[in-house]
């Protein structure tokens, strides 16, 4: 009796078996079963029509797969649908209840002299959202402060002034903490020289400023640039000879070694004093791109200055490039975040080209600094989307601080769109809130930003959800990460 002809399996190696030549099909070693019939010949027009059947049967699985797993999404669309405005009016009411952390602000009262190492020149120019004439501030302040009136005469502005006057006599050194609670931040970073009672540690983190090791010479050059210079130069040596006193040194150490001991020794106690990450706001003074000298290099260049002279731009520019890697490998050994200054900033003769955040590229990329975590301050705006890139590296973040109130939440919201459709566990929100008068302090600044940062990165996820990207439950995730949980895990205590 002759046996019966053994079934075989449907469609073995599919993938391999339609890329294969006709002529390289070996039936016997693989055999196709099409409806339980066993193909036993090699002919041409049988191997067509098994081929029409395959393809047949995958496109109907494909649709069932389609029509049936609630996991498939259509492909994504180039614009948002109709219903972008329906999914933002749900998404902004939740991302409105996260309670956000702030990655870099300047909190402090209008005549604290530690708010930062330096100052604006006060005929600098102000970018519209900033002037006296936006009437965002009006609703800050009716939000904050019940402010009755619809303008900021003089005199209105006097009662401001004297509400917040009253408010901080009631609260003391609950005042800030309560301002927090108002707009909806849980935990603030402070930028700061130093940190005043009157910010709770519990609320606001200290993040400390290092650029004043890198000007220990004579700046008396390098303030002949432009005014700015010559007006925030004499404020880091100030802060260098402050530091120099806090470690009992009458004068530089007497050698370059021991020079980075003095430097190491303000670090860690301003770690032990509660800093959770340094500063560095150097691209006010010079580019972003650091060179790898060697040691010996900066130790000569120590010591011809060290009592005097005046460096050459060449040499205080060789010498800071190893000061600041140096700085970098302390910070990784200290488990302490480095924040940079990389965007446009105050005063008229801020240099944006010079200090481009690209300069950085070959420090993130550099393999020997993996185990320092970088926060790029202010996105490198207006070069952000060129910045979004460089978070590639795991150990680099993007926050969006100083754009939330430069530019409007339309602007702000493109920019998030960006980022969020590359690297959205990479960026952070930031308020860099500053009291630029009494009137229109750090308060108002924390309401602004964060206002402007819910409303963006609303639009943004909408239209990214409208577009068929991400579900509304992965929007709210990503809203979450920025506003919140990205920062958090940055500053988290180290184990």
């Amino acid at each position: 009796m002759a046996s019966k002809p053994k079934r075989r399996r449907i469609f073995p190696n599919v993938g391999a078996r339609l890329a294969a030549p006709s002529g390289d099909l070996n039936v016997k070693s693989t055999p196709w079963d099409v409806c339980g019939l066993e193909l036993q010949q090699q002919s041409s027009a049988c191997l067509q029509l098994c081929r029409h059947h395959l393809a047949m049967a995958t496109f109907a699985a494909l649709a069932i797969l389609t029509v049936s797993s609630p996991c498939v999404r259509a492909q994504a669309h180039p614009l948002p649908g109709p219903d972008v405005r329906e999914i933002y009016n749900r998404l902004l009411p939740e991302i409105e209840q996260i309670r956000a952390f702030d990655n870099h602000g300047h909190p402090g009262y209008a005549n604290d002299p530690e708010v930062d190492a330096m100052e604006i020149p006060s005929d600098s120019s102000a970018p519209l959202r900033l002037r006296d004439e936006n009437t965002e501030i009006l609703d800050a302040v009716k939000f904050l402060f019940n402010y009755p009136y619809a303008d900021f005469s003089p005199d209105h502005q006097r009662w401001l002034v004297d509400q917040k006057a009253a408010a901080k006599a009631k609260l003391g050194a609950s005042y800030f903490s309560h301002i927090l609670d108002q707009v909806g931040i849980e935990t603030a970073i402070a930028n700061r020289v130093s940190m005043p009672p009157y910010l709770d540690p519990a609320r606001f983190r200290w993040v400390f400023f290092v650029d004043n090791f890198l000007f220990p010479f004579d700046t008396q050059q390098l303030e002949s640039r432009n005014p700015d210079q010559k007006l925030n130069l004499p404020l880091e040596r100030k802060l260098l000879a402050r530091n120099l006193r806090q470690a009992h040194l009458e004068n530089l150490p007497s050698d370059f070694h021991d020079y980075l001991k003095f430097v190491t020794g303000i670090v860690e106690a301003d770690k032990a004093n509660g800093g959770v990450g340094i500063k560095f706001e150097i691209a006010y003074f010079r580019s972003l791109h650091f060179d790898d000298p060697e040691e010996s290099r900066a130790s000569a260049i120590y010591a011809k200055y060290r009592q005097s002279g005046i460096p050459t731009f060449a040499e205080y520019h060789d010498f800071q490039d190893y000061v600041f890697r140096y700085l970098l490998r302390e910070a990784a050994r200290l488990h302490l975040p480095v924040q940079i200054h990389t965007s446009v900033g105050g005063g008229d003769f801020y240099m944006i080209e010079e200090s481009s955040v690209m300069g950085l590229e070959n420090i993130l990329r550099d393999p020997r600094y993996e185990n320092v975590t970088f926060v790029l301050l202010h996105g490198g705006y207006p070069h952000q989307s060129e910045a979004i890139w460089l978070t590639a590296r795991k150990n680099v973040y993007l926050d969006s601080s100083l754009m939330g109130i430069f530019v409007y939440p339309a602007e702000l919201h493109r920019t998030l769109k960006q980022w969020l459709e590359l690297f959205p566990d990479k960026i952070v929100f930031g308020s860099d809130t500053f009291p630029l008068s009494e009137a229109n302090g750090a308060e108002e600044g924390y309401w602004l930003a964060l206002k402007s940062a819910r409303l963006a990165v609303a639009a943004a996820l909408a239209e990214m959800v409208s577009e068929k990207e991400i579900t509304e439950a992965q929007a709210l995730q990503m809203a979450r990460a920025y506003l919140h949980d990205t920062a958090a895990k940055i500053y988290a205590p180290a184990h």
